[in-house]
């Protein structure tokens, strides 16, 4: 399949700039993939649309404020994204500067810090930090959220409240697993009210997240590597949902990229490593019954996987009405609610 094939117009009025007042706000669409229909609805309706017994799996992962400014000792300044941390005082970066670091170059943070480039890959370094540096505390002194470059003004303070989930926990996103940003406490309580239970999976969501697909053929785009977890716990609720015949719904495509990974054997377990799974239209759905996600750029992986859940079909012509119905877009946009075109599974 061609990325083109992925591809549909978007107004830039749409694409949202700031969250809702309030989280729970948004405008929700329902898409049934089987019979290729969909319908309008509101986030707050959540607790009407699922069922007693189904499984909600939410990501909590923390985003962290990874978007560093940085000069060379030449005086040149860099810029820097996390990708993932490696460990307490490694890491790899996306840079942008007039000229590459190459290894052994020294980069110095705002706080007088000094990084050394161990490694240069493709667009991104290595960086390590002295005996008596740790990244995370030079982040959360000197670092600024990472909001997406489709959102054009500079972050605020509030950006580090709201461009967070209220249930993230474990630090290590760069950007924020944005279907769960449409979830506050009231509307978490009338799910847990109605007999919909909860699990959390943890996938650290990278910088590549904000990469182009560069090749035509989507098949030959190499996925980045993201870090994720999956506890016995979360391994055991899915099971037990299944037993029950309650439905799993993924909040966000992380969620269902950590769930799948998870998968792959045939078979849900626990995990801890990496993951570069591609979700593309032909590729198998083991483990999620329904999918919560915001909408997604065009010709972008993400895309490409509600697309592979619901049809392809199905999903362009869905985002059109979106488009048609003026929806918010991307991460501080409305969402969908997605069942798939293959319910038999």
């Amino acid at each position: 399949m061609q990325k083109s094939d992925f591809y549909y117009e978007l107004p830039e009025a749409l694409i949202a700039q700031v969250p809702l007042a309030e989280r729970s706000a948004g405008r929700l669409l329902v898409v049934d993939g089987e019979k290729g229909r969909w319908a309008d609805a509101w986030v707050r309706d959540l607790p009407n649309l699922l069922r007693p017994g189904d499984l909600l799996v939410l990501n909590d992962t923390r985003v962290l404020p990874a978007r560093l400014r940085a000069h060379k000792e030449t005086g040149g300044a860099v810029e820097l994204l996390l990708d993932r941390l490696l460990d307490a005082r490694a890491g790899w970066f996306l840079a942008k500067s007039s000229k590459a670091p190459r290894p052994g170059t020294r980069i110095h943070l705002s706080g007088g810090t000094i990084a050394t480039v161990e490694e240069k890959e493709d667009m991104e370094l290595r960086l390590s930090l002295p005996a008596d540096a740790a990244w995370l505390a030079i982040l959360d002194t000197e670092g600024s959220m990472p909001l997406p470059p489709y959102i054009r003004r500079p972050p605020e303070a509030n950006d580090r409240e709201r461009y967070q989930t209220i249930f993230a926990a474990r630090p290590g996103a760069v950007a924020a697993p944005t279907a769960g940003l449409h979830f506050d406490a009231d509307l978490l309580g009338a799910l847990a009210a109605r007999g919909v239970e909860s699990a959390f999976v943890t996938l650290h969501v990278g910088a590549g997240t904000f990469l182009p697909v560069r090749s035509d053929d989507i098949a030959e785009h190499p996925m980045h590597a993201e870090i994720m977890e999956i506890s016995a716990a979360t391994v055991a609720a899915v099971a037990a949902a299944k037993v029950r015949g309650g439905r799993v719904i993924a909040v966000g495509t992380t969620v269902c990229r950590a769930l799948e990974t998870a998968a792959q054997n045939g078979t849900l377990r626990p995990y801890s490593g990496e993951t570069r799974l591609f979700l593309y239209p032909g590729k198998t759905f083991r483990v999620i019954d329904g999918l919560l996600t915001n909408f997604h750029l065009p010709e972008s992986t993400l895309l490409m996987l509600v697309c592979a859940f619901a049809g392809t079909e199905c999903m362009l012509a869905a985002y059109r009405h979106a488009v048609a119905k003026a929806y918010r877009f991307f991460s501080y946009g409305d969402a969908m609610l997605i069942f798939p075109q293959d319910r038999r599974r």
